[in-house]
């Protein structure tokens, strides 16, 4: 009988961020963002472990403080290589398929990191993944790929940038691997909105929103946060325009 393959979240996330620093350990509804995303991945059912992926800089030390107060595993590897890093933890953690997750996604809805992992389990891909305009809002980023195919993809470049960029070099070469673009859910499609951290007024939208849902339900999902920024218009639009660094 074959063993299943051991499904791993890995939650990139540093202190030395350019536009907020230090954002993964802001807070809003009396707990620290990358609490609450741990939170939030450790929900979605088909996920056996969870790990936080930061750098060796000591500026990092409170994140690995972080996982050590509330249980979840920390690796600690290159900063500029998030490649390596990534990797590292996976076969740290004996992780055979990766969802890869970056800090910037406080927000993510364990449902559509299901729906991501089921995508790429039910079919015959290498890497499934909802960022090619999905129709989700930004901030509910989800890629999923085994750490043989990360690994093989390290040992193909050595450009800085695909190393930068974890799985860059696998989507951007569908001659060698194959690739599952997966699409929104129909009734949480909302590409106009940004539930991403990554600016001051990112940061703004993201705390009114937990400070407003967390209390009474500290599960909610998107469907919750769609109804309460439609409700909240001024809210809803304080990031509109900012411009997203791309890769």
């Amino acid at each position: 009988m074959n063993t299943p393959p051991r499904i791993g979240a890995i939650i990139e996330a540093r202190m030395r961020s350019t536009r907020l620093p230090g954002k993964v350990l802001l807070e809003a509804a009396g707990k620290p963002f990358l609490h609450h995303m741990i939170e939030r991945v450790s929900r979605v059912r088909e996920i056996d472990t969870i790990v936080i992926a930061t750098t060796d800089d000591p500026s990092c030390d409170p994140i690995e403080a972080l996982g050590e107060k509330i249980g979840t595993a920390v690796f600690r590897g290159s900063e500029d290589d998030v490649m390596a890093r990534v990797l590292g933890a996976a076969k740290t953690e004996d992780i055979d398929v990766i969802v890869e997750l970056t800090g910037d996604c406080p927000l993510i809805d364990p449902l559509i990191i299901s729906d991501v992992i089921n995508a790429f389990t039910s079919g015959a891909a290498d890497y499934a993944a909802n960022i090619f305009e999905s129709g989700y809002p930004l901030g509910m980023e989800a890629q999923v790929f085994p750490r043989r195919v990360l690994a093989d993809a390290a040992s193909r470049t050595d450009r800085p940038n695909d190393h930068e960029h974890v799985s860059l070099y696998i989507y951007q070469h569908p001659e060698t691997y194959r690739i599952q673009k997966v699409g929104a859910r129909e009734n949480l499609l909302a590409p106009e909105q940004r539930l991403t951290l990554d600016t001051p007024e990112d940061l703004k939208v993201i705390s009114s929103v937990f400070e407003a849902l967390y209390p009474s339900n500290p599960e909610f999902g998107l469907t919750d946060m769609l109804s309460f920024l439609a409700n909240n218009p001024a809210i809803a639009t304080h990031n509109q325009n900012i411009v997203q660094n791309t890769v």
